[in-house]
């Protein structure tokens, strides 16, 4: 399964392109753009497992900074500062890495 099975490619393309710019990303935004705050729990950790690129269970700072490239290839990198607030928002028991459990923080709604 791919992320265009679950979100329409228009809206992700939508989405990437409102933050191109460095430091322009805001997770809530991107969420309302792409769809991925309209999803179910069941499709919303769909979308971690595929977003978790090592499976580990985690979505860790190295993953999450290249958080947009997993939804295009050609997109950019998020810079250190809106990896750690991404991070920040997400990690929830401070243990620098985003659980399966902690799949909520994707909903942003």
């Amino acid at each position: 399964m791919s992320l265009t099975d679950i979100l329409s490619p228009s809206d992700i393309a939508a989405a990437l392109r409102d933050c191109q710019a460095p430091d322009s990303f805001s997770p809530k935004k991107f969420f309302q753009i792409s769809g991925m705050s309209k999803k179910s729990s069941s499709q919303l950790k769909e979308i971690f497992r595929i977003l978790d690129n090592d499976q580990s269970g985690f979505i860790e700072e190295d993953e999450l900074k290249y958080f947009l490239q997993r939804f295009e290839c050609g997109a950019r990198v998020l810079t250190t500062s809106e990896t750690k607030t991404f991070m920040a928002a997400a990690d929830h028991d401070g243990d620098g890495k985003i659980g399966a459990e902690g799949i909520h923080c994707f909903n942003y709604r």
